[in-house]
């Protein structure tokens, strides 16, 4: 697997079925190339050898009798550290979960066992997932495979980054604003944040409740949008333990659909600048999708900005209070990112009964508001932030003659946590250092296999996407 030819999770399983390669020699690769590269990026912070290759072996025997095989079977894939998988430390990147080993397997895991995957190990997060960029007291700080100088962003960034390498060929991640998008943004990969419900959440931690549960979701990974598809057919589906589960059944986009919808672009928010490479990827995209017979016109809905600051109401201010008994009294073992965070949702007073009354209640509106607009635009595309991935401990950029500073360059994302809606990223263009630079596009609640529909087409337009120089 050379820096040109990483192999799609599809091509893989492909192979597999067809006996051209068995999922022993597959899984020999990929823990070849973890030995090699993590040392790197630090992406895996507990992969097992002897456990993936019984499970590879297990798969291989199952190849050789004959029958029906899962669409992922034999695939190697990676599991943020987050997400309960049995028998691995499932930290979620703090000292207070130091050593926690998960007795079972999430319901996503288990269904990804059902399709055939073969689950590598966990990879590494910010301490309690409250950051956009990776690292931690237990694990240290994880690097982007474009440039080792920078972060492979947050808090999903262990996973992009070994997606990325080719150190997992697919996985999951998890996004309460941005966490998904952002690292496969930084890394060059495609990402999906789904409806919240659509995959469940069960088995993660910080558990999904209250305010988060409309915030935060599980989602899939990959270098190619029909791995995010096949991803996430496998997960998709109800469970008891998702406050937001629903039974919604997946569905396939026809042809007509998708020359008949229209999808409204914008470059940037009025607000937040973003880099000019940023903002040709987008135009870029647009253009594309217009070639291909969609109808596309330049739309940006209001009341994005009055989402931005709800959603800080939930993440900051109501996460601070839910993280806050758990961290009280362990100051000393919190890492310095934590603590950061920490401070800035200290500096604003709590919630009372009525203040996150308000804002539950602002969240409805703005989003009835925002659908009623999307009737003409099911689909929308603009950035996925306002920079690329930047060097380690940044904390703001001079973009267009302006400071954007550190909350604010992620606003791109946050955005659509707040409003529930699904997003996936697609890797559209570099920056002037080469990094990775991709596109969001955004549907309505539910709608995931429209949005992964209008990414393949533009991945497809798109062309061939070259791994990084790490890999």
């Amino acid at each position: 697997m050379s820096q040109q030819t990483l192999p799609s999770a599809s091509r893989i399983a492909s192979e597999i079925r067809s006996k051209s390669i068995s999922p022993v020699e597959v899984a020999r690769v990929h823990l070849e190339r973890i030995e090699r590269l993590n040392p790197k990026l630090n992406a895996f912070v507990d992969w097992q050898p002897e456990r993936v290759l019984q499970q590879a072996g297990n798969a291989e025997k199952a190849v050789m009798r004959g029958g029906a095989l899962g669409p992922l079977h034999g695939v190697p894939v990676s599991i943020k550290a987050a997400i309960d998988v049995a028998g691995h430390r499932c930290e979620a990147g703090t000292r207070l979960r130091a050593g926690y080993v998960a007795p079972q397997d999430a319901p996503l895991v288990a269904r990804l066992r059902a399709a055939g995957a073969v689950i590598l190990g966990v990879t590494n997060t910010p301490e309690m997932l409250m950051a956009w960029e990776t690292d931690n007291l237990l694990y240290g700080r994880t690097n982007n495979p474009w440039d080792l100088t920078r972060t492979a962003g947050g808090s999903s960034g262990g996973e992009a980054a070994a997606i990325a390498a080719g150190l997992s060929a697919g996985g999951v991640g998890s996004d309460g604003g941005g966490s998904i998008r952002e690292p496969a943004h930084f890394t060059g990969i495609c990402g999906l944040k789904p409806t919240p419900g659509r995959i469940p959440s069960t088995g993660h931690f910080p558990k999904s409740g209250g305010p988060f549960a409309l915030l935060g979701v599980v989602g899939p990974m990959a270098r190619t949008v029909e791995d995010i598809r096949i991803l996430f057919e496998a997960m998709a589906g109800a469970d008891d333990g998702d406050p937001c589960s629903a039974p919604v059944p997946v569905r396939e986009i026809r042809e007509i659909e998708l020359s008949t919808i229209g999808i409204g672009f914008f470059e940037d928010d009025g607000r937040t600048p973003v880099t000019a490479e940023t903002r040709s990827a987008v135009t870029r995209a647009a253009s594309a999708l217009s070639q291909l017979g969609m109808r596309v016109e330049r739309f940006r809905p209001e009341g994005l900005e009055e989402s931005r600051q709800l959603w800080w109401k939930f993440f900051g201010i109501a996460g601070g209070m839910i993280l806050g008994p758990m961290l009280r009294g362990h100051e000393t073992e919190l890492s310095p990112i934590l603590r950061e965070f920490s401070s800035w949702t200290a500096a604003e007073p709590p919630h009372t009964g009525d203040s996150l009354l308000a804002t539950w209640l602002g969240r409805d509106d703005v989003r009835e508001r925002i659908l009623l607009q999307m009737r003409k635009y099911p689909v929308l595309l603009c950035p996925t932030a306002a920079v690329p991935a930047f060097r380690h401990g940044e904390r703001e950029w001079r973009v267009e003659g302006k400071t954007v500073k550190y909350l604010d360059a992620w606003s791109y994302c946050e955005w659509f946590n707040l409003l529930g809606f699904p997003a996936a990223v697609v890797p559209m263009g570099r920056s002037v250092e080469g990094l990775p630079i991709g596109v969001q596009i955004i549907g309505r609640p539910w709608e995931e296999e429209l949005v992964l529909a209008v990414a393949a087409q533009l991945e497809s337009a798109r062309g061939p996407w070259q791994s990084p120089p790490t890999s």
